[in-house]
């Protein structure tokens, strides 16, 4: 088995795309945090505060690799094609998930999108995993995060 070697610009744009959605959606998240708003809503089993930008920096780097791993794997351009509509559908979602539920505070209307972003995720994990098995389980995580947002966001209605 031959070893390819990183592509750097690659995984550069790669990550930086994820991360500036990170950025899009942290401008709704960050000044919500420390309302009174959220703090009335927060479910009990609620992790600290501090605990979100952690975890969400390590999934939207894992995020990031999946996307450079399912680009640099891609075959053909509908392989390339299928790689940006998921990953591209799931960057929206993720941040309209933020709008809706802290820049809106309609925890509601972001219940209903957080199904449609799991969904997207599930999309994403399908589309990485046949063209490279490690760039869909590195999506993993990202699932297992969202399906225990969806509990807090329930909670929170």
């Amino acid at each position: 088995m031959q070893k390819r070697k990183v592509n750097i610009k690659v995984l550069i744009i790669c990550l930086v795309i994820v991360y500036a959605v990170a950025f899009l959606g942290s401008l709704f998240t960050s000044p919500a945090i420390n309302s009174g708003w959220y703090e009335s809503i927060k479910p009990s089993i609620t992790p600290p505060n501090w605990v979100f930008p952690v975890v969400w920096t390590m999934l939207f780097f894992l995020i990031g690799l999946s996307l450079y791993f399912s680009w640099i794997g891609s075959k053909n351009k509908k392989a390339k094609k299928d790689v940006i509509s998921a990953f591209g559908l799931n960057l929206v979602l993720n941040v309209l998930w933020s709008v809706l539920y802290f820049g809106l505070k309609n925890p509601l209307y972001a219940f209903v999108e957080i199904w449609f972003l799991l969904v997207s995720i599930i999309y994403m994990v399908y589309i990485s995993y046949r063209i490279d098995k490690k760039a869909g389980w590195l999506i993993v995580p990202y699932l297992i995060w969202v399906c225990f947002a969806m509990i807090l966001n329930y909670l929170s209605i």
